[in-house]
């Protein structure tokens, strides 16, 4: 197969002209995104609901049709899963995403139409091997297999023609069948139920296979690699699966895990960020090396861009491509070809450059700490624990943080409590570098921690090694593409685990 490799090489780059088309003129691809996407939805219920058959212009789109949270749209989707057409989406919808984004009790079900599978996840796929081959030309990645953790799916109790899972089942049931010949391991063990099982399954099958390529949360590989080293014997990963050369990664910053995966897979490879969620594949890393993903401008979503002192109004001021700023937090509002409309996805994003338009996701709406004034968000904390290992020798597994509040005779301050793979050479030495770290990364963090006037030092508390996936289990949240949050600005999840573990 390695004899194929050019020919695969200049195949795969030969797709590389419609993605410029659409990069080098993102704005224009966008309106037309838009105009298809309401004139297709028009003779929807919902099309009907908004009068989309009048709206000519963005203008009067936005001033027409509200911002949606999952709760403003859930009884159209509830409609859906129980069999109706034509609700959200004129097409029709048998395949719902479940998700959920944090540990909250409450899942939810996304639409996933053959559009959006079609034009949106499977597009962007061959969009981001055509990016990798344009980067590495050279590359044997197809010839051996892609690793893929993938979640389970079930089928809807009350109607047996809808089915939901995770996105990575969703996609895997629908994918083209020439994709089981790249892909390891085999459907029944990518789709089993049970993690614990699924590990195991996943360690002994796909030790034989030539794996090329891994892709999925970080967490979950480091469990995966973990337990295949143990069977086989082996130092590194690099060791089992020689010829292993990219890691596609995405779902949570890969900021703090670098170093374990260097560390365990021995050898240098490529790294690869994407941004694809149960909501669209809405951008992938295409300068390897780089901060920033190219945003997907042609994949049937439409994109605006919330400044965060606009949530929570109901029509709220957003912007376009044409307008963004280098640097500034949004929340990313989506109408797409699954038939959601001006959605908040809940991801605050930055961009990194706007010729051609990258982003990083910087955050979630509701998952940050602003008890003092501080504006912290995940992404300053997953940069200042990365630098606060590397000047102290830690390896960070997991971690949350939330305020606490001032009382009496003490002001306030950020618990956080930490999952340490490897301890620092000392815990107070952590906790300057992690404070210090944090103070260059934010200037209203800094200003608050001024001569301790708003906020002390922060108090750290390391947890025993498991404590979060355990607690993930003990809510039924294990696996796929559930998060442990990593900032609040309340202390229920941090309270949570300090009682879970005593």
């Amino acid at each position: 197969m390695r004899l194929l490799s050019p020919a695969i090489s200049r195949l795969a780059r030969l797709r590389m002209w419609r993605i410029e088309s659409w990069m080098n003129n993102p704005v224009a691809a966008q309106r037309e995104v838009l105009q298809d996407l309401v004139t297709t939805a028009q003779y929807t219920q919902f099309g009907h609901q908004y009068k989309f058959a009048k709206l000519f212009n963005l203008r009067e789109f936005k001033n027409t049709v509200p911002v949606h949270e999952y709760d403003d749209i859930k009884p159209y989707i509830e409609r859906m899963m129980q069999g109706e057409e034509n609700v959200l989406w004129p097409t029709p919808v048998t395949w719902f995403a479940k998700s959920s984004g944090t540990t909250s009790d409450k899942s939810k079900f996304i639409p996933v139409s053959d559009e959006s599978m079609k034009d949106g996840h499977f597009k962007a796929s061959k969009d981001v091997l055509t990016l990798y081959y344009n980067n590495f030309p050279a590359s044997d990645l197809l010839t051996g297999k892609g690793l893929v953790i993938g979640g389970s799916h079930n089928i809807y109790p009350f109607n047996e023609e809808i089915q939901f899972g995770d996105l990575s089942a969703v996609l895997m049931q629908n994918a083209p069948f020439w994709t089981n010949w790249i892909r390891t391991p085999e459907l029944s063990v990518l789709l089993m139920d049970e993690w614990e099982s699924k590990i195991e399954k996943l360690a002994e099958t796909t030790v034989k296979e030539n794996v090329t390529s891994i892709s999925g949360v970080p967490t979950w590989n480091l469990v995966l690699f973990r337990r295949i080293l143990e069977l086989t014997g082996k130092q590194t990963i690099a060791e089992v699966w020689p010829e292993l050369e990219l890691f596609m990664h995405g779902g949570v910053s890969f900021v703090p895990y670098r170093e374990q995966f260097e560390k365990i897979i021995g050898k240098p490879i490529n790294y690869l960020e994407m941004y694809n969620a149960s909501e669209g594949f809405f951008a992938a890393q295409d300068q390897p090396g780089e901060e920033g993903m190219l945003l997907f401008a042609d994949h049937g979503i439409f994109y605006e861009f919330m400044p965060l002192e606009e949530y929570g109004k109901q029509f709220p001021n957003t912007i376009g491509l044409s307008k963004v700023e280098l640097g500034k937090n949004y929340a990313l509002i989506i109408s797409t070809n699954g038939g959601l409309w001006r959605y908040i996805v809940g991801d605050t994003i930055q961009f990194t450059s706007l010729q051609p338009f990258r982003i990083k996701v910087s955050g979630r709406i509701k998952h940050f700490i602003n008890a003092f004034g501080e504006e912290l968000m995940v992404d300053n904390t997953d940069k200042a624990i990365a630098i606060a290992c590397e000047q102290t020798g830690a390896i960070v597994n997991e971690y949350t943080a939330a305020p606490i509040y001032f009382s009496q005779g003490n002001n306030g301050a950020h618990e956080w409590l930490i999952e340490f793979e490897k301890n620092p050479v000392g815990l107070n030495d952590f906790v300057y570098e992690l404070d210090t770290a944090l103070k260059n990364l934010n200037s209203d963090y800094e200003a608050k921690r001024h001569k301790n006037i708003a906020l002390r030092l922060p108090f750290v508390q390391p947890v025993p090694k498991g404590t979060f996936h355990r607690w993930l289990q003990s809510k039924g949240k294990m696996g796929g593409q559930h998060k442990v949050p990593r900032l609040s600005n309340d202390r229920t999840y941090v309270e949570e685990i300090i009682r879970f573990n005593k």
